[in-house]
């Protein structure tokens, strides 16, 4: 059987490689099935059981019904008289036995159905949970996002399919030693026949398992970008320029050209598996029909009844089965455990403990300090932020200038911890950042990014997003609705804060730009122990004019706290206490409005070019 050759690329990791080494994961998968519902995990072994024992009795009833049949007909034939109540006892119990059968098989599928209900969902709760324990660099990592897809599409529902596998091989292991038991009345060779017939099918399955999964792990990227491509054409948020840049018929073509690369790997591998499966399958089906013959000739010669024919003929032919369907779900659980190792490979995804329990500091006069603060995110090769001096004082405002990339957002990253430094410490009312409780920096801070997110959700629950104590407080909406200067638009929609927003639900409405903003800005609001208020260029779609309105009301209403604010536009930044010119990382310049206008340097120059713009 010729190897199928990896594509390149491939994860030729040696959990895909080795049968026994995955098998780790099947305890767990069952300890998740357990703990999700008990009740129905007993019930499911209990029918499985009943399942496996039930079939050796309905072959072994039979071959009484044969016998006393022909008992009855050898009696009539001796001239003695009719009697049928044996025979009709014998078939009123098959009935019964056969019904069990399907009464068992009816509770299996039941119970499993039941369970991949919940199993499924407690799988994709426990994804999600983990995801709100990750970094954000995790986020920002394109392995990560590969181990995540494969966790997602596949690993939700193989912890079932294990157990069920497992169950039922638990199903036909029972049937088998029943099936031996009467079959080693015939000849233990049969027994031993038996099990070495299904072996070469079960070889080439698990073989090809392990390529399949290979397959799997090598086209992750591929099919996330598939995924991606879905979202482009067929999200209301792209349609716009996928209209007007007619890109569609572009995005289209590189879709399927992804699922023909795809299908291909695909097909080559299908005519593997089912060729080799075909011609080993053969094997079992020549061994069958050759057992045939040899319990035809044993009841030719009399050593056999017809009835006990009959038992052995059903027996091997079932046994065959059960072997198959053994080996094969052995199979199933190898490659059942090498998806599960995608899922808590992801699971297992290590996550630095956060060990910051400090909710005060001793200075909280001091405000913030960046101490020689050095950052360069993962993977890349020039630092992002280089020897970071900074100070702000609580009542103080200020403005972060420079292009696009010069590290300004990076800097606000560092601060709401969602990063920490390479090098040097940031302080908050004189204690390094990494001794806070995590929970209440958060709380201490509201940040508005220039791209925050539009939920698709009722109005007052984007405002409310903004404080999660009090997600569902109406009143609470209303007060930072009114300081986000959002109000007036909100009681002009039809129906007000239980408005929904976005296309994508029934009576969605869209905003404008500036709309959306102010919704952003009162989401800011929400959280009124706040003392930290960032504003990361999140006015950008107003004009200048609405925006130095904006920030004119947001210093009025941030008095005794610190605010910060990332913008383009100097007739903004100027109303700033203190004033950062950032360039490749560094600080360039600081100072007021009117201190860097004297200095002549840079910051003054970009003013000029953009006051020129407005002449």
């Amino acid at each position: 059987m010729p190897p199928i050759a990896p594509p390149p690329g491939a994860d030729t990791n040696a959990t895909a490689h080795s049968f026994l080494g995955v098998f780790r994961f099947s305890g767990r998968a069952l300890e998740l099935v357990w703990s999700t519902s008990r009740r129905l995990t007993v019930a499911l072994g209990l029918l499985t059981i009943a399942a496996g024992l039930l079939p050796a009795g309905v072959a072994w009833v039979g071959a009484l019904i044969v016998d006393a049949v022909v008992a009855a007909s050898r009696a009539v034939s001796a001239g003695e008289p009719l009697v049928l109540t044996p025979v009709y006892g014998l078939i009123a119990l098959e009935a019964g036995l056969v019904m069990a059968v399907a009464g068992a098989q009816r509770g299996i599928s039941l119970c499993q159905s039941l369970l991949r209900a919940q199993l499924g969902q407690r799988v994709n709760v426990m994804i999600l949970e983990k995801a709100l324990t990750l970094q954000l660099a995790h986020f920002e990592d394109s392995e990560f996002y590969d181990k995540l897809t494969r966790a997602r599409r596949e690993a939700s529902s193989r912890p079932l399919s294990l157990v069920n596998r497992t169950f039922g091989l638990v199903q036909n292991g029972i049937s088998l030693v029943s099936y031996g038991v009467l079959l080693a009345q015939f000849s233990p060779w049969a027994v031993l026949v038996l099990v070495l017939a299904g072996l070469p099918s079960f070889l080439a399955e698990t073989r090809f398992s392990g390529d399949a999964f290979s397959l799997f792990r090598w086209r992750s990227p591929d099919t996330r970008m598939q995924m991606y491509l879905e979202t482009v054409i067929a999200r209301e948020d792209h349609a716009k320029e996928v209209k007007l840049y007619g890109l569609g018929p572009l995005l289209l073509d590189r879709y399927r050209g992804i699922f023909g690369k795809l299908y291909s790997a695909d097909r080559d591998l299908a005519i593997r598996r089912d060729g080799w499966g075909f011609v080993l399958g053969l094997v079992g089906t020549v061994t069958l029909y050759v057992a045939y013959g040899w319990i035809a000739m044993t009841t030719i010669v009399g050593r056999i009844t017809l009835g006990q024919m009959t038992m052995y003929l059903m027996l091997f032919r079932q046994g065959q089965a059960a072997v198959s369907a053994s080996l094969s779900a052995i199979g199933g659980m190898y490659e059942d455990n090498l998806y599960l190792s995608t899922l808590y490979e992801y699971l297992e995804t290590p996550v630095p403990a956060n060990r910051g329990i400090a909710e005060t500091g001793p200075d909280p006069s001091d405000g913030i300090r960046f101490e020689n603060v050095s950052f360069t995110y993962p993977g890349a090769d020039t630092p992002a932020l280089q020897g970071i001096d900074l100070h702000i004082r609580p009542g103080e405002s200020l403005a972060l200038v420079g292009q696009n990339g010069s590290g300004k957002t990076t800097l606000i990253k560092l601060l709401t911890r969602l990063y920490s430094p390479d090098t040097g410490r940031i302080l908050l009312d004189g204690r390094d950042l990494q001794e806070w409780d995590e929970a209440t920096l958060l709380q201490r801070i509201g940040v508005i990014f220039q791209d925050f997110a539009r939920y698709q959700m009722r109005v007052g629950e984007n405002v409310g997003a903004g404080d999660v104590a009090h997600f569902e407080n109406r009143e609470r909406w209303q007060e930072a609705a009114d300081m986000g200067m959002a109000t007036p638009f909100i009681e002009t929609l039809p129906a007000g804060f239980d408005t929904q927003l976005g296309k994508w639900f029934r009576e969605g409405r869209e905003l404008s730009g500036g709309q959306w903003q102010k919704i952003a800005l009162a989401r800011a609001f929400m959280r009124s122990r706040a003392d930290i208020l960032v504003l990361d260029e999140p006015t950008a779609a107003m004009d200048a004019a609405a925006e130095a309105t904006i920030f004119e009301h947001f210093r009025k209403l941030t008095h005794n706290r610190i605010a910060i604010l990332i913008s383009h536009r100097f007739s903004t930044v100027r109303m700033a206490d203190q004033i950062i010119v950032i360039q490749d990382g560094r600080i360039i310049e600081r100072g007021n409005h009117e201190q860097l206008i004297a200095a002549d340097g840079h910051y003054a120059h970009l003013f000029s070019l953009q006051a020129q713009g407005y002449r």
